[in-house]
């Protein structure tokens, strides 16, 4: 489990591709500071294991679920990621509950000055704007960050400078790709709200003529 709040820039140091899975070394320093092997690391949002360490770099497995679902296909040696290391129970918790597990990738459409401010505008699947609500949280490339617009087809955060310069979105380009995990209050909300609509469908499916005469209603 992660927080959104990212602790440190990365840098690919390597790829190493094999089909559709591959390794990826990440140059870092901060979050190396108490590694060890087995731990998980968000890495641009995504929930990965350390297989191996050195002093200034780690290596993590990609999956080719993973591969398919994510930007990490997208990246390049030098390309800069988000990280943090997993939650612990005695530090403060000030982002939102992010589980590194990617819902789905959006594309930035636009970036506008507003004051202090930029807003960021990414185009994304109704299959991920359906689960997005205004003042509502979301983790883009594993930062917690807040909506400020939804509509079908697009949705906008403001972004603050320390966020844009502590992150990898201060290299972000138009066209470009990002994770997204959603808020997964709204994923258990949906789940028990079709289960529940689901189990009423086959209790009105059961109330065949027999059952009503058996129990006076005929």
């Amino acid at each position: 489990m992660f927080t959104g709040l990212i602790e440190e820039v990365g840098r690919i140091k390597n790829i190493t591709r094999s089909g559709d899975a591959m390794v990826l070394t990440i140059e870092a320093k901060e979050i190396l500071e108490d590694v060890s092997i087995g731990d998980s690391i968000a890495v641009n949002g995504i929930c990965l294991t350390v297989t191996s360490y050195q002093s200034f770099s780690f290596t993590v497995d990609v999956m080719p679920e993973t591969m398919h679902r994510t930007n990490l296909k997208d990246l390049k040696v030098g390309s800069l990621v988000n990280l943090e290391r997993a939650m612990t129970p005695n530090r403060r918790f000030g982002g939102h509950f992010v589980a590194g597990h990617i819902d789905g990738v959006a594309t930035l459409h636009g970036k506008k000055p507003v004051d202090n401010a930029i807003y960021f505008t990414f185009h994304a699947n109704p299959s991920l704007t359906n689960y997005m609500v205004p003042k509502g949280s979301i983790a883009i490339d594993g930062i917690s960050l807040t909506l400020v617009d939804v509509e079908k087809n697009q949705f906008s955060v403001s972004i603050i400078p320390h966020t844009l310069q502590q992150t990898n979105l201060v290299s972000k380009q138009i066209g470009q790709t990002v994770n997204i995990e959603v808020d997964m209050i709204g994923k258990f909300v949906e789940k028990y709200v079709t289960n529940l609509l689901e189990q009423r469908s086959n209790e009105k499916t059961n109330l065949t003529e027999d059952f009503l005469k058996e129990n006076g209603f005929a």
